[in-house]
């Protein structure tokens, strides 16, 4: 198993590493630190108890926590460094460590995202059937066809980097990115898959389109799907794509999500 590192980035953050590759086993321990460190962050605000020793005991490293924020394999801490330093930070986090050790448990929140694929929302759906000897429907059939765990969000704000994607389908990104893509477009890049919250560049191979904002500054809860949640992809034709859009725009779409485990 992998040493846990904790590395300063400049004088206001510190990175915890659990590994060096991207797992979900590493990930896991990322997303059950970030819990951890959020309830010692709230029990600061309760009374003394056995729950929240992490947190009386470094009460001072603890209120310098500014943000967190998750990846693939490690977790950065930004903080306040006229309140703290790094090594008070390292010791608060080396105690705080062992609580988010386990094995993580409770219902995974799944966001079920529709998505026309193919035609001029999937421009690249034909690349991906040459690369991998498949049918259209077959492609649809195996990237719709199971859950994919946001491993972190990363690039611009929202996009989701997705684990779990099917080898079978996995195709490399275009030789010639493109300098615009349309928001919500669903795309796969090597063996991830993701979608691009809002119009950005990119090279990644298009496969469809969702009417979804995945990020949307004006809403109260900006991002839809955050790191540790899943995304299901749910295939549609393109009269519902059409009424779906119809729905979001007007802010009387219901977001669809579900609970396993």
């Amino acid at each position: 198993m992998d040493e846990i590192r904790y590395l300063p980035a400049g004088d206001s953050a510190i990175a915890v590493e659990f590994g060096s590759e991207i797992s979900e086993d590493i990930n896991t321990k990322v997303q059950l630190l970030d819990r951890a460190l959020s309830e010692a962050l709230e029990a600061l605000k309760g009374p003394a108890g056995a729950a929240n020793w992490d947190a009386k005991r470094f009460p001072r490293a603890l209120s310098a926590v500014t943000e967190t924020v998750p990846t693939y394999r490690s977790l950065m801490v930004h903080y306040d460094p006229c309140a703290a330093g790094f090594s008070e930070m390292k010791e608060a986090l080396e105690a705080i460590v062992p609580a988010g050790g386990g094995q993580a448990g409770g219902k995974r929140r799944i966001l079920v995202v529709p998505v026309l694929y193919g035609g001029e929302e999937g421009p690249d759906l034909q690349n991906v059937c040459e690369h991998s000897g498949l049918s259209e429907e077959e492609v649809i059939a195996i990237h719709s066809g199971r859950d994919y765990r946001v491993y972190m969000l990363g690039f611009t704000p929202g996009f989701p980097y997705l684990g779990g994607m099917d080898e079978r389908i996995a195709t490399p990104r275009l030789a010639h990115p493109r300098t615009l893509i349309p928001a919500g477009s669903v795309g796969i890049a090597g063996a991830q898959t993701g979608i691009y919250p809002t119009a950005s560049p990119g090279g990644w191979q298009l496969i469809g389109r969702t009417p979804l904002k995945l990020y949307d500054p004006g809403r109260e809860v900006p991002i839809l799907a955050g790191a540790g949640d899943y995304i299901r992809f749910r295939p549609v034709s393109a009269a519902e794509y059409a009424k779906i859009s119809v729905r979001v725009n007007a802010g009387i779409y219901d977001i669809e999500y579900a609970e396993e485990g």
